[in-house]
């Protein structure tokens, strides 16, 4: 199995062209940017809305979570069913998959901003925009960001499922070696999906070094040095 596994990857005819493997991990990549990034675009305000007011988060959440037990698969059969073919009902599936853990990681980061912070805001004058965005927002970052990589790691991972309604990405890759028994090639398109992941999840670490104040980060290691 592993000279099996090396000898397709060491045969050039798979890494150029449409069908190559980069072609195929970019078509994946871009599956995956575009749906949690319309999910972001989805679930941010909502969760900065009912984590700033209060209102309706148990029941908001509560039932984004449940939208987890959602079979992927089944669900973009079905809207292609609906819909028809094209990118359009898998996105729509990924976009669903992706909101619950953005959803949770807004609303947790509003909701663990410590209190007595927002009540020294409310006293400095402050407007209830100034407090979301200057404040709560900002000490909420971790836990947003946390929420977009875990959806981001879900998505990597599922959006293979596009490959079953005629679309392209690592999942074609994978459903192409199915169809033939060759499980080298599987094997590798099951490589290609973790090493991208990986990748992804260091990219978005990254970012959130480099978007979370420094303060806050010292904060978090003085309290895991402190437990």
């Amino acid at each position: 199995m592993i000279a099996d596994l090396i000898g397709w990857l060491t045969n050039p005819e798979h890494w150029h062209g449409s069908e190559g493997v980069p072609a195929q991990t970019l078509l994946h990549l871009y599956y995956c940017v575009v749906s949690v990034g319309i999910a972001m675009l989805i679930a941010i305000p909502l969760g900065l809305y009912i984590g700033h007011t209060g209102r309706g988060g148990t029941v908001v959440v509560g039932a984004s979570n449940a939208l987890r037990a959602l079979p992927t698969l089944g669900l973009v059969t079905m809207l292609v069913l609906i819909f028809g073919l094209g990118e359009a009902p898998a996105l729509a599936g990924l976009v669903i998959l992706a909101i619950p853990a953005i959803l949770s990681g807004t609303h947790a980061g509003i909701d663990s901003v410590p209190t007595e912070i927002v009540d020294a805001a409310k006293g400095m004058g402050m407007t209830p925009a100034q407090r979301l965005w200057q404040v709560e927002l900002p000490n909420a970052l971790p836990l947003l960001i946390g929420g977009v990589r875990s959806a981001m790691l879900q998505v990597v991972a599922t959006a293979t499922v596009a490959a079953y309604v005629g679309l392209g990405g690592l999942g074609r890759i994978l459903l192409n070696g199915l169809a033939i028994n060759d499980y080298a090639q599987m094997a590798a398109a099951a490589m290609f999906i973790a090493l991208l992941a990986v990748a992804v999840d260091l990219v978005l670490a990254g970012i959130s070094r480099l978007m979370v104040p420094r303060g806050l980060v010292l904060i978090a290691e003085a309290n895991r040095a402190g437990n």
